[in-house]
């Protein structure tokens, strides 16, 4: 995809290159695939030297001849040029062999980001030096004596059981022989040559042109009419880039060439055949890999039968991820001697093209847990674990199907494509074009009647009119014009613009609103590049919650990524029209004509498909479509009528001031050009002062060039105004990791190249990995604040999961880089495993370690913690049947250790076993940097400073193991207890039932699916014996896997006649937070298991002790409690935690009435408890003496009362034990449910038996806090609230 161009040039080509055999210099190996290959082959048991006749070896390449020498502003990259002209180098055939030209192009991306295109043409000539020959011959005498050697040795007779198998082995030696041999006095040997154009721009089409008729000017019996240098002194010098909306017309050879440029306000330039991306892949394997690139994860390509196929797939991705850009590593294709790439621990889109006798199984590969593998030729595609969906994927692939069926194209591609392209049409008009359940009308033109009785269609119809477009069908419009180019690449063209449009239409659809949220910088610019790491550039959260929820796990990883990152930078940084990268105009033109149209209201917040080429009856909710249809339209009339009417015609080729022999050669062979004709250009161009628009000669033309082609930002330096260059710089430094990083360097492969290269991505991990560790940290921090009261919500589940899985991907790059050997998919996984191992078997030994280090606890000694054995975490997720993969394996490790806390601990303490890292990594790797290495733990550490449930959220149908201990008062214990003690534990996730406890040991451990975070457990006894009474202090339970113990305070008697005679009770939990290491301590935030808000100076206050508080204080008790439970149905409903902490925890909304109805209490004798429920009961009595009496009292006096009857007769009927304070919470819970509450203050408030049992400076007695009261708790009216189980059991209302 055009990216980018050295955008100095005016001119079609910069270089004519010619690349092949140097017979000065011999046969010269290609040593570095010569090492690659064998290493590969020998990990297989496979012997190189049968496999590899000399025919099939690789052989350096040389630059024969390039013209001109150099250019100022695109230097000429020798080696690059070298190796991407012929990437698997020489190529040696016979006569017996095929000789078809092969045609490729290639991509060379220059340190600073600038991009140039190469086009070869690769075809072969007969050897005719007699030393090469000779050469060749003498390889082929070694090859067989080494054959013969091997397959007779005697340790390969003694493997052989039978002489069947030597019989079996002799035809195989002659088949090599016959089919890859070479004899000097029978063969002609051929060699390949290439032929190449270096363009600042991707005219493919015309480039492939051009060379095919210089190839035939060489093979074809009669001469050209002209020199060969006079036509390459034409396309280097004579021809100019067509100005952009334009159309340019030179002569080849033998014919014409065309090419079109895309005007402004178009889509960028690309003219690569999509079509044949299409049936190589099939829809929905293209719609996956292009989900991996907008999600920058690692891609290779895979091809055999040429390289054309890897730039074609490579280049048209990318040209759909409009108005976005890959940032990344692009080469799609990598030459042979540059395998090592591979190992790159960056994001890349690579080519690599197959030799032919190695299928996926073989291709070992540096890093696997995070790479879309396509195997191009076989129509497969490999995919990460956890590829979220593109939104809309089902309508979006119908949508382009239908687009590839009006072309004759399968959806599925030629793999699986049987019925012809007749067969094709025919589905499409019977089953596509007239289906109504798709919402769309039939291929006529527009519908009339629509029109008529809708006002904004018709306004956008005579819009469209204006444009001087018509939307209908016309097919005599173009019938008198010619077209310049055949019919094939106009539909080429067609079918590019109809697919592009597509995928545009999905973005601008999606992102309709992005600019809302682009958070502009307040500071001027400077000091926004200088903070720019620690700002936001973009509302993300806010975003995400305006978007459909099966939008969620696709925008969430996509946010995150650097291309998203670098648009935005954009749109912040270029402000005036003027000064907008091309894309990012043509994006926000389209956005504004949407906004315009008033059509981006109805979609919001709905997941609703907007097509992008068809109208239906829907109406107002179909204009984004109509505007689509109309672009699209619009483009493909545009690229007609550059094609039908030709803008400009470059001068023609003609003679050269050559001397007298220059220019002739020989029939089929490719001469070295003059270089004294072809060194420099004419000093004037008449052609450009006659033809070229008066833009060309402005100061700025270089921004003209640039304004329709997609530039990276880091090539801006070279051309832009000098107004714009701190913009340029800074942009630049945007990237990750660095230009170097972005985009390997293709030529010097010296030892301390490489060595620098890899310093570069040691360097970059380790600015990633601290990036994403502050960026984590902070949305956490912000997250904890909100729960206790500060600021807003900033983070969604769905994006602490990104964030998470985003950090498992840096840890696998990070273990992936510089592997010695790979084993399995994930390597982090693999060096976990050789630790196990290797530790298994020094703990087998007797001198073994001490004994296994355990946590400090503030649990006390009743439940010591769970011992620290990064060992015992390994055998857990072992254990977990539900994951498969390695890969799947690594990742429920991370959250594991995360929720942990111990990712720091243990990452430290697998990389401490040096001897097992030495045999594993090559000394340049970042596990072996030590400096680096110490940094990196240190960032990991600081996410013990933050609470993660990432393994408890994420793995909720496992079986979990969890012990329950019950502590009695210490000095009221009951050693004498004779009942039978019981608990049921409830989680947000489920709940396990009555659970019999041993009165003996009063402990219990079970295994269960997993509970979520703990919110309470019920515990009691069945009062049997002859002492069933006793006080408990607390109950302890502790999750086996993750290590989380919860404290449920109680401080109660439990028994008949005792306390409030209850037999059981419902605690309400917290997290106990244990103490690490001092070396691993980190101040944290309070744990989220309390309710937000909580009062401070109530903390040294006792619930039990019933302190009495003041009016004031008690109020704003009831407004902490209320205010809690509002922000709990103000979050997204996946973020909420525990209603029931809310409500019966610590300070929580019973707590707070408590309050209230203590205030001002009498205690009619000294030593007798009474309770509120006694209160409550009395006025039961009251009020239903009162209803027999017939008092008259208003209709809603009425039903209140009724229903606070009701409600007390079910509680007090209730068949459980709960006791007077169990039934008081119970009451509060469910009037809090079904929005009774405030009824019930005001019907108590008056309630005569008020009087007799409050004093009179009682909270109750006051009418004024009473209505205050009332007020704050109408609020709850507004939540529909829902119980945990466990507070209801036993009801029935």
């Amino acid at each position: 995809m055009s990216t980018g161009f050295s955008s100095s040039s005016c001119r079609f080509a910069d270089y004519f290159v010619i690349c092949g055999l140097d017979t000065d210099s011999g046969l010269e190996p290609d040593e570095l695939s010569v090492l690659i290959v064998t290493l590969m082959l020998q990990k297989h048991g496979e012997s190189q030297e049968v496999f590899q006749s000399p025919l099939r070896r690789t052989f350096k390449s040389k630059v024969l001849a390039h013209y001109p020498e150099n250019v100022e502003w695109s230097p000429f990259d020798q080696d690059a040029v070298g190796m991407l002209c012929m990437p698997k180098g020489l190529s040696f055939r016979t006569q017996a062999d095929s000789h078809e030209p092969q045609f490729h192009s290639f991509i060379i991306t220059r340190e600073d980001g600038s991009r140039t295109y190469g086009f070869a043409l690769t075809f072969f000539e007969e050897v005719t030096s007699k030393q090469i020959c000779s050469a060749m011959q003498t390889l082929y005498h070694m090859h067989n004596a080494e054959q013969y050697d091997i397959l007779h040795t005697p340790g390969t007779e003694e493997a052989r059981p039978s002489s069947g198998a030597q019989l079996h082995a002799a035809p195989s030696i002659s088949r090599l022989q016959r089919f890859n041999s070479y004899d000097i006095s029978r063969d002609t040997l051929y060699v390949s040559k290439c032929i190449c154009l270096i363009t600042p721009m991707a005219f493919a089409q015309a480039c492939h042109k051009v060379l095919e008729q210089l190839h035939q000017a060489v093979t074809s019996p009669q001469p050209p009419p002209l020199p060969l240098e006079s036509y390459v002194y034409n396309v280097l010098y004579e021809v100019p880039l067509p100005p952009a909306g334009r159309s340019l017309k030179f002569s080849g050879v033998y014919g014409p060439v065309v090419c079109q440029r895309p005007s402004t306000a178009e889509l960028p330039l690309f003219d690569f055949p999509m079509r044949k991306m299409f049936e190589l892949l099939g829809v929905e394997n293209v719609l996956q890999l292009f989900t991996c690139a907008l999600l920058e994860i690692q891609i290779l390509l895979y091809s055999q039968p040429d390289y054309q196929r890897l730039m074609t797939v490579a280049e048209s991705i990318t040209a759909l991820m409009f108005p976005f850009q890959w940032q990344h590593v692009y080469v799609p294709i990598l030459p042979a001697s540059l395998l090592h790439f591979l190992d790159a621990p960056v994001p890349y889109l690579m080519g690599l093209h197959s030799n032919g006798q190695d299928d996926r199984t073989k291709l070992e590969l540096p890093q696997e847990a995070n790479l879309c593998f396509v195997d191009i030729d076989n129509h497969f595609i490999e995919l990460p674990e956890d590829l979220p969906q593109f939104p809309n994927k089902l309508e979006f692939i119908q949508e382009i199907s239908e687009v590839l069926m009006s072309f004759g194209v399968s959806p599925e591609g030629n793999v699986h494509c049987t019925e012809g392209p007749a067969k094709i049409k025919g589905f499409r008009s019977a089953d596509m074009v007239s289906d109504k359940r798709n919402g769309n009308l039939a291929s006529s033109p527009l519908n009339s009647y629509l029109l008529r009785e809708n006002q904004t269609i018709a306004r956008l119809q005579a819009l469209v009119k204006r444009t001087g477009v018509s939307l209908e069908k016309n097919a005599s419009s173009n019938k008198d014009l010619k077209m310049q180019c055949d019919e094939e690449e106009l539909k080429m063209h067609q079918l590019n613009i109809q697919v592009r449009e597509v995928f545009a239409n999905r973005f601008t659809q999606m992102f309709a609103d992005y600019e809302v949220f682009v958070i502009q910088p307040s500071q001027d610019k400077e000091s926004w590049f200088s903070n720019r790491d620690q700002m936001q550039n973009f509302d993300k959260a806010s975003f995400l919650s305006d978007q459909p929820e099966p939008y969620l796990p696709f925008l969430s990883r996509f946010l995150e990524t650097q291309m998203f990152a670098s648009f935005i930078d954009s749109k912040i940084l270029y402000h005036d029209d003027e000064e907008k990268e091309h894309t990012l105009r043509v994006f926000d033109a389209r956005v504004d004509k949407i906004r315009l149209l008033n059509v981006r209201t109805p979609t919001l917040r709905t997941s609703m498909y907007q097509k992008c080429t068809n109208i239906d009856e829907a109406g107002q909710r179909r204009l984004s479509s109509l505007l689509c249809h109309h672009c699209c339209a619009m483009v493909k009339k545009a690229i007609e009528m550059r094609l039908t009417k030709i803008d400009h015609t470059a001068l023609h080729p003609h003679l050269l001031d050559m001397k007298i022999g220059q220019g002739r050669y020989e029939q089929g062979f490719f001469p070295r050009l003059q270089s004294d004709v072809l060194s420099s250009g004419p000093t004037s161009n008449k052609w450009a002062k006659r033809s070229a628009p008066a833009q060309w000669r402005r100061k700025d033309r270089q921004k003209q060039h640039a304004e329709h082609l997609y530039l990276d930002n880091d090539q801006r330096e070279a051309s832009t105004p000098p107004l714009l260059l701190p913009c340029c710089n800074f942009m630049s430094g945007l990237k990750n990791l660095g230009t170097t990083i972005r985009q390997p360097k293709l030529s010097n492969l010296s030892p301390s190249v490489i060595a620098q290269t890899n310093w570069k991505f040691v360097e970059g991990l380790l600015k990633e990995c601290r990036n994403k560790t502050k960026r984590m940290l902070v949305e956490k921090m912000g997250r904890e604040a909100v729960e206790l009261g500060h600021g807003e919500v900033s983070i969604t589940g769905v994006e602490e999961n990104t964030l998470i899985a985003s950090l498992c991907d840096l840890l696998e790059r990070i273990w992936s880089h510089g592997l010695q050997v790979k084993q399995g998919k994930s390597a982090l996984w693999s060096h976990l495993l050789h630790y196990q191992e290797s530790k298994e078997k020094r703990d087998a030994t007797p001198a073994g370690l001490g004994p296994p280090e355990r946590r400090k606890s503030d649990a006390g000694c009743a439940m010591p913690p769970l011992k620290i054995s990064l060992i015992q975490d390994m055998r857990h997720i072992q254990n977990i049947s539900e994951i498969k993969t390695d890969v799947g394996k690594a990742r429920a490790w991370v959250r594991l250790s995360m929720e942990k806390k111990l990712l720091s601990r243990h990452l430290k303490q697998l990389l401490s076993d040096h001897e097992l890292t030495k045999k594993l990594y090559k000394r340049y790797a970042f596990l072996r940097c030590d400096d680096e290495k110490e940094q990196f733990l240190y960032h990991l550490l600081s996410f013990n400073a933050v609470d993660y449930f990432c393994f408890t959220n994420v793995f909720t149908t496992i079986m979990i193991p969890y012990h329950v201990v019950i502590i009695p008062s210490k000095k009221l214990g009951g050693s004498m207890f004779t009942a039978n003690p019981w608990v049921c534990v409830s989680g947000e996730l489920a709940e396990t039932g009555v659970l019999q406890v041993p009165k003996n040991t009063l402990e219990i451990t079970f295994e269960c699916q997993n509970l979520g975070k703990l919110t309470t457990v019920q515990m009691g006894h069945d009062n049997s014996g002859l002492y069933a009474k006793w006080l408990v202090e607390c109950v302890m339970v502790r999750n086996g896997i993750t290590g989380h113990t919860y404290k449920f305070p109680c401080g109660r008697w439990l028994g008949k006649g005792v306390d409030d005679g209850s037999l059981e009770r419902i605690l309400v939990g917290e997290l106990v937070t244990a103490s690490t290491e001092n070396e691993d301590r980190m101040c944290r935030t309070p744990p989220m298991q309390q309710s937000p808000g909580m009062m401070r100076r109530f903390v040294t206050i006792s619930p039990n002790s019933k302190p009495k508080l003041n009016t004031g204080q008690i109020q704003e008790g009831v407004g902490e409690a209320i205010n809690g439970i509002v922000k709990h149905f103000h979050k997204p409903e996946k973020e909420r935690g525990s209603l029931t902490l809310l409500l019966c925890g610590e300070y929580g909304l019973v707590w707070a009435l408590e309050q209230v109805f203590q205030h001002g209490f009498k205690s009619p004798r000294l030593f007798k408890n009474v309770f509120i429920w006694d209160f409550l009961e009395k006025a039961q009595v009251y009020f239903e003496s009162a209803e027999q009496s017939q008092v008259t009292q208003d209709e809603n006096y009425q039903t209140r009362v009724r229903h606070f009857c009701r409600f007390m007769r079910a509680i007090s009927s209730t068949p459980r034990n709960i006791g007077k304070d169990g039934k008081f919470q119970m009451l509060v819970c469910l009037g809090a449910r079904d929005h009774l509450l405030h009824h019930w203050i005001a019907l108590l408030a008056d309630c005569p038996i008020t009087a007799q049992m409050y004093e009179d400076t009682a909270l109750l007695k006051d009418h004024s806090l009473v209505n205050s009261l009332i007020r704050v708790l109408q609020t709850l009216q507004e939540f529909n609230i829902t119980l945990e189980a466990s507070l209801v059991k036993g009801i029935g209302i």
